[in-house]
């Protein structure tokens, strides 16, 4: 008899990818679909970088790398923290894993225990419940909305911890929404886990620098907060290097050694060819990260003014990464004669089979009313896209 593990059955796919894999069959069908549902930045990754990695094959950089990363890397991330962050981290306190999604599971699989639970405010990234089932922990959703910017209060965080509560995870600048926590916000979220023995904070950072109001904030700078807080970070945002598959986490030896410990039985080491690139984008000019954050704000600023323009979707102002999550439930139970709109993965698809344009149902986000689009594309496709909706979502009555 066939059978999967309970372990893997308790997990659903993922969404996003799901919605892209579609979209890619319609396009290898000839249908024109503009794919708004990834998250990966259009960018090439930079000249200077890529130049590096051809150093490093050349140089025979093509043995097993050490399982927490080649310790040139490790220094050029703890030099990165200390520079850009004003946070001191030694090479024992940062390990490299196979992208920054490895580095989320490495932390939740080493620190969650079964039954323990996982706090994290909706909407969130799709594979963050995912990967507390995964580890035997308890997903517990905290819904924030639209009236609040889509962030979590202290004060809402306070009362979903339970004497079973183990780890806050906390995404600024956020996946899917855009939102960035203040340093105010993250000081009053901080203070609450600072209450609560054996609480931390699995802070994703790997939006940090794609942020339109300035300087990022970490929650790791508060007094008292280093011990506590699991910064995760990595190369594919901000350098558009998605396919190089690197991430780290910068955290307390302890943790760190047990998340050494998983992934030297799993995985091991990163690719060492991708560790140099990696290393060569931290340490070499950052100029690049700077024209694509420009890039990113400038098609920021398009797509709201587009998205207002349309009747019915009600539209926030992110304040980083590179997504719009607006709310469509006005939609719901509207029909274009053929088919109903019941909920956003409805209104998700219908826009693909429509307008051929592939976004995502904020249902595998955990806020049934909104939907996300990814604005990592050119203007040109923004442009065409939001046409493309307007004109559909005008055929439902």
């Amino acid at each position: 008899m066939a059978r999967l593990s309970n372990r893997l059955n308790r997990l659903s796919p993922s969404a996003t990818l799901a919605m892209s894999q579609k979209s890619s069959e319609m396009k290898a069908q000839g249908i024109d679909v503009i794919n708004l549902s990834v998250g990966e930045p259009d960018f090439n990754t930079p000249d200077h970088i890529k130049e590096e990695a051809k150093k490093a094959v050349d140089n025979n950089f093509s043995k097993y790398s050490p399982v927490p990363g080649y310790i040139d890397l490790r220094q050029a991330i703890a030099d990165k923290l200390q520079r850009e962050n004003n946070l001191s981290y030694t090479t024992n306190e940062i390990l490299v894993s196979n992208g920054a999604k490895q580095s989320v599971c490495n932390t939740i699989m080493a620190l969650v225990d079964d039954g323990e639970e996982v706090i994290i405010p909706a909407p969130y990234w799709v594979s963050y419940p995912q990967m507390v089932k995964l580890a035997g922990g308890e997903p517990v959703i905290v819904p924030t909305g639209f009236a609040q910017d889509f962030k979590m209060t202290a004060e809402q965080l306070e009362r979903a911890i339970t004497p079973k509560t183990r780890m806050l995870i906390l995404c600024s600048p956020s996946n899917p929404t855009g939102s960035v926590y203040s340093k105010e916000e993250l000081r009053s979220i901080a203070e609450v886990i600072l209450k609560h023995d054996e609480l931390y904070v699995l802070a994703d950072e790997i939006y940090e620098h794609i942020n339109y109001i300035g300087r990022h904030e970490s929650i790791a700078q508060f007094e008292g907060m280093k011990e506590r807080a699991i910064i995760v970070n990595g190369v594919s945002k901000a350098y558009a290097m998605t396919g190089w598959r690197i991430g780290y986490i910068a955290a307390p030896e302890w943790i760190v050694k047990g998340c050494n410990k998983l992934q030297g039985q799993y995985t091991s080491g990163p690719c060492s060819v991708s560790q140099k690139a990696a290393e060569a984008a931290y340490n070499l000019s950052q100029d690049c990260v700077e024209q694509m954050r420009q890039a990113f704000q400038r098609r920021r600023d398009l797509i709201v003014s587009l998205a207002k323009d349309i009747p019915g979707l009600e539209v926030n102002q992110p304040e980083g990464a590179f997504y719009l999550f607006p709310k469509c439930d006005y939609f719901f139970g509207k029909s274009d004669g053929s088919r109903i709109i019941r909920d956003s993965s409805d209104f998700a698809m219908y826009l693909l089979e429509d307008a051929h344009v592939a976004t995502v149902g904020g249902d595998a986000f955990g806020d049934p009313e909104c939907f996300r689009m990814s604005y990592a594309t050119s203007d040109d496709n923004i442009r065409e896209a939001m046409s493309r909706i307007k004109k559909s979502l005008s055929k439902l009555k």
